[in-house]
């Protein structure tokens, strides 16, 4: 458990934010640039010491202002991987690794190496030195090194940020597994909604260095209230299902939640995987009337919750059809159609709509 209550005057930014990180999770630090979130991470590691503070991790204070407690970052047990790897570009790969387990506190249950490189797929990388690795490459390894310090929390400041899209597709999975694997507790910084809703468990939304929410992906996901933090071009609801079928004909998967059953473009997944899925509210329609054969594979039946047009063209409307579904309509079709808070509507979601890059583990 991390326990953080700090404040820091900077030049340009002012931070104030108390939270705790739970055990062996991943919580994420999302807002824009500029936010204070990498701020956050730097007081948590001890590399900025914070006007007032305190910070506790599994019952250890590592940092109290008041009783002028600050531990020093090298005894802090804190793994930290930036945006770039860092990587020694002297030492190959195996050097780098052993180098992070030279930092070992013995008091704390020790990673073993070979664990770390069979997890993160480093066997064939051992040899190499960083100027021959890919981008991909560079941050598995950095991660690696990270976990052989023995930390008790990791923290991950937009990792991702400097791979292309397609190399960030294939650490992902490494990253999820390091719970399963490790049990370790994970912060993670991004400006990515998708990297949020792909690897967090929970997330805290910072504007102006300050919380503005905190609880389950999927909660802060489907209030349509923090659209302004999170993003109102990719806000949407995060629906979290179980695998029940593929289809191999017309490559479908068949996504089972508590509103029924979701057709989406593969990829094929094995039957019971539980999963997470990004229906963006731009790509959601709705009907009065159940609508007649079309293309649309996805529709289900629910009842308007809430309606939030914030004076613009566009209005937010959330449908409960078992869970949280938010729909963006025009502010002339919600008058056209006369929707209110109770109306009941057929909702409809391409199939096409949600592709691999919106599921997660």
């Amino acid at each position: 458990m991390l326990k953080v209550s700090i404040k820091h005057e900077f030049a340009s930014l002012s931070i104030d934010i108390q939270f705790e990180a739970e055990q062996n999770c991943i919580t994420a630090l999302f807002g824009k640039s500029g936010s204070g979130k990498t701020s956050i991470l730097n007081m948590i590691s001890g590399l900025v010491k914070p006007d007032y503070g305190y910070i506790e991790i599994n019952n250890t204070i590592i940092l109290d202002t008041n009783n002028n407690i600050f531990t020093s970052p090298q005894k802090r047990n804190i793994g930290y991987i930036f945006q770039d790897s860092r990587l020694f570009p002297h030492l190959n790969v195996l050097s780098n690794l052993k180098y992070g387990m030279s930092a070992v506190n013995l008091n704390h249950p020790i990673i073993q190496i070979d664990k770390v490189i069979n997890t993160l797929e480093l066997e064939n990388l051992l040899n190499r030195k960083p100027s021959n690795l890919s981008g991909g490459e560079k941050q598995r390894v950095a991660i690696g090194r990270a976990l052989l310090t023995c930390p008790r929390i990791l923290l991950m400041d937009e990792p991702l940020a400097s791979i292309d899209a397609q190399m960030r597709a294939e650490i992902f999975p490494f990253i999820e597994g390091l719970q399963n694997e490790f049990k370790i507790t994970i912060l993670y910084v991004s400006h990515s909604i998708e990297e949020v809703i792909r690897l967090a468990d929970k997330m805290l939304l910072i504007s102006g260095g300050q919380k503005q929410a905190e609880g389950r992906v999927e909660d802060i996901m489907s209030r349509i209230d923090l659209y302004p933090f999170t993003g109102r071009f990719d806000a949407g609801s995060v629906i979290s299902a179980t695998v029940t079928g593929f289809d191999e004909h017309f490559e479908l998967l068949s996504l089972s939640f508590e509103g029924g059953v979701l057709l989406v473009n593969g990829p094929k997944l094995d039957d019971g995987r539980k999963v997470r899925t990004h229906i963006r509210a731009r790509d959601v329609s709705l009907s009065l009337n159940m609508p007649p054969k079309n293309s649309i594979l996805n529709i289900f039946k629910g009842k308007i919750i809430e309606i939030n047009s914030n004076s613009t063209p566009q209005v937010d409307i959330k449908i409960d059809i078992g869970i949280p579904l938010i729909a963006r309509i025009t502010r002339k079709s919600c008058d056209d159609m006369n929707l209110k808070i109770g109306t009941r509507v057929f909702t409809m979601v391409k199939a096409v709509a949600i592709n691999r890059r919106n599921i997660g583990a």
